[in-house]
């Protein structure tokens, strides 16, 4: 949570209407994923939940059938192929629509380059980067049919200035920042928008285990002086992928309180 005097939570929510509209968030099981599915289901969409843990989608569906909303759970493996495109043409078959895809689906495997192994290179760069390329390919074909869609991909500031020890992770986000601007302009004619989030440090429980001392170094780097949250990355999702963003294309919007200015 954050440290500040008012707590994100009691601020006023930011609202958009997406009733009728089907959304697509992969890493949708906990985490930023999880907060943007909620946040998008709250909005009005029906929300297409894909990760590869079942158990937890079905958490996260509950929730959101909870409060209101519409879920459904779509186990995937977002980095092979044919499991990608069978999962985009089971939610559209069952939903009858695809009009927003969220990339947030990633993994991080830490260490210095000397010591990193291919294994920890390949799985980086093939969940974070093959994932996202593979679901928008996948899903641009109905996006393209509707003349209609949003996209947009989670990226990170540690791809845009780069962060010793994730030399992989870095390296895939920058990719996915290049790969963004691209795809933008390849749909743009067809009235698809494709931007990016680069989220910096945000409260979690990877964050959590960075352990009290080294979140308080993290704070005194940042700005604003505190830990984001995952409610501030997916009101900015939302932003991204309101109707009235029509002409908001191949940017990336960099939420870090300030960090890489």
């Amino acid at each position: 949570m954050a440290d500040d005097k008012h707590s994100q939570a009691e601020l006023p929510r930011v609202r958009v209407d997406l009733t009728g509209q089907v959304a697509i968030v992969t890493g949708a099981s906990q985490g930023i994923g999880r907060a943007i599915a909620e946040t998008l289901a709250a909005n009005g969409a029906t929300v297409a939940l894909v990760a590869r843990s079942a158990g937890k989608l079905a958490e996260v569906a509950a929730a959101i059938r909870a409060a209101g909303g519409v879920a459904e759970e779509f186990p995937c493996d977002v980095s092979k192929s044919a499991d990608v495109q069978a999962v985009v043409e089971a939610i559209h078959a069952k939903l009858g629509r695809l009009d927003i895809l969220v990339n947030n689906a990633g993994v991080t495997r830490d260490t210095l380059l000397p010591r990193m192994s291919d294994e920890e290179w390949d799985e980086v760069i093939t969940t974070n980067l093959r994932g996202p390329f593979l679901f928008m390919r996948a899903a641009s074909r109905p996006m393209m049919q509707q003349r209609y869609g949003r996209i947009v991909n989670v990226a990170s500031v540690s791809g845009l200035i780069g962060n010793p020890g994730q030399s992989n992770y870095s390296a895939s986000k920058a990719g996915l920042v290049g790969l963004t601007r691209t795809v933008a302009k390849e749909l743009a004619g067809r009235k698809i928008t494709v931007n990016a989030v680069a989220p910096g440090f945000i409260a979690s429980d990877m964050t959590a285990a960075l352990g009290p001392a080294l979140l308080d170094e993290v704070k005194k780097r940042v700005p604003a002086k505190r830990l984001g949250e995952a409610r501030e990355i997916a009101e900015a999702v939302l932003f991204l992928v309101a109707p009235t963003s029509g002409y908001i294309t191949a940017q990336v919007l960099t939420i870090d309180g300030g960090l890489i200015g």
